[in-house]
């Protein structure tokens, strides 16, 4: 660790890429992201596996769903502290942990059912331990990347990032099924552990991000309400705040229950739900691909555009009964909510302070996980009363949010 701490300064063959350079002429950007994608192409291995194994061992959708939660509440109950303690630590030092935790657990796991001695609660720990892991290496992730790249690289690097994620969901549970059908669930977990050191050894090379002069350090709760604090005095900042807290509650829910309700309910086939899914995937892919790719000068009002387009594509939803027009909404609906990620992430990479910017991160990383178990029990209660009536709730609560943000000027004049 105290010859990586040494190396502060770029190397002659690290340098930072020039202005407006893509960020993978980068070294340190490549090195990040070729770790990382070889590191989401293991997950995919890891999420195929688990509900397979959940189901192997127990017979039970019930357990498979607790296992599920166990990753899930410490995700959301500790990811404001996630913030603190990168702002504390450092990004890089809290990657760094996480990925090497991980690996150590889903290994174990491995092992275990390599010699046939695995048991349920110990898949418990496992979804607790990626739960938590989470929940400090989301807002680590976010806070780490404008000491990588240049702030005019933030969209495009985001953008290379995200469209990694979408390739390797797309591709990457194939091979996992295959994997373990010939060899087993074992070697499925044993190589999502192995994935996990790539991403570990590059963080190793890269350095950690400036610290500031040192200051007394706040107990942990005082430092997690400054955090929030920050947010509430920025007019702009707590509007998109509130537009993306939205945008997850009235997304996640509708699309996750409603969509397969509605292709049992309308069409009758499980096929139609697929199509819809690959739908979702190819739009996400087109919005992350697009969004790196084109120059954006109000980048404010690009997000409340795409904001109202995607309550636009809600409301019809509920109306339409052909295939093929609502695949062509999913399309439209999921590449702006995959520009309106990407462009409001690079935004406030660029625009918070580095004393504070995991904190910041981690509320905008709860606005958006935080709240989805909410977003799916409203959907189901909304959808078991009218489907229609489901699309048109969640479309009219998204649109006030986005007609509200284009009232503050502060947030149309977002560049």
């Amino acid at each position: 660790m105290l010859a990586v701490a040494e190396r502060r300064g770029p190397l002659p063959n690290d340098a930072v890429a020039p202005r407006q350079a893509h960020p993978l002429r980068n070294g340190r950007f490549r090195r990040l992201w070729i770790g990382s994608a070889i590191s989401l192409a293991g997950d995919q291995f890891y999420l195929v596996a688990l509900p397979w194994v959940v189901l192997q061992t127990t017979g039970s959708a019930v357990a498979m769903g607790t296992i599920l939660m166990a990753a899930s509440i410490p995700r959301a109950a500790l990811m404001l502290m996630g913030g603190a303690v990168a702002d504390r630590l450092s990004p890089r030092r809290v990657l760094l942990g996480t990925a090497a935790g991980r690996a150590l657990v889903v290994g174990a796991v491995g092992a275990l059912l390599w010699y046939r001695v695995l048991h349920t609660w110990e898949l418990y720990v496992l979804g607790l331990a990626f739960g938590v892991a989470d929940a400090f290496s989301l807002p680590a992730s976010s806070a780490f990347m404008p000491s990588i790249v240049g702030r005019d690289q933030l969209v495009a690097a985001n953008s290379v990032m995200q469209t990694t994620a979408q390739l390797t969901t797309i591709a990457g549970p194939a091979p996992a099924g295959m994997v373990i059908t010939a060899l087993g669930a074992a070697w499925a977990f044993l190589i999502d552990a192995i994935s996990f050191l790539f991403i570990f050894a590059a963080l190793w090379t890269l350095p950690d991000p400036p610290r500031g002069t040192a200051q007394k350090k706040p107990v942990m709760w005082q430092s997690v309400l400054e955090g929030i604090r920050y947010v509430r005095q920025d007019t702009a900042l707590s509007s998109l705040m509130l537009l993306a807290a939205m945008l997850n509650v009235c997304i996640t829910g509708p699309m996750s229950v409603g969509l397969a309700y509605m292709a049992k309910t309308r069409f009758g086939s499980p096929a139609a739900f697929g199509f819809a899914v690959s739908s979702l995937a190819a739009g996400g892919l087109a919005g992350a691909l697009g969004a790196g790719l084109v120059k954006v000068k109000r980048r404010g009002v690009l997000l409340l555009m795409a904001s109202a387009t995607i309550a636009v594509c809600l409301a019809a939803f509920g109306f339409l009964d052909r295939l093929a027009a609502i695949a062509l909404l999913l399309v439209v609906m999921a590449a702006c909510a995959a520009v309106t990620n990407i462009h409001l992430a690079s935004w406030i990479q660029g625009r918070v302070d580095l004393a504070v910017r995991g904190r910041v991160v981690s509320v905008l990383m709860l606005a958006a996980i935080g709240l989805q178990p909410l977003s799916l029990a409203g959907a189901g209660l909304l959808a078991a009363w009218n489907l229609t009536g489901m699309f048109l709730v969640a479309a009219a609560a998204l649109m006030t949010v986005t007609i509200a943000g284009a009232l503050r000027p502060s947030v149309r004049a977002i560049a």
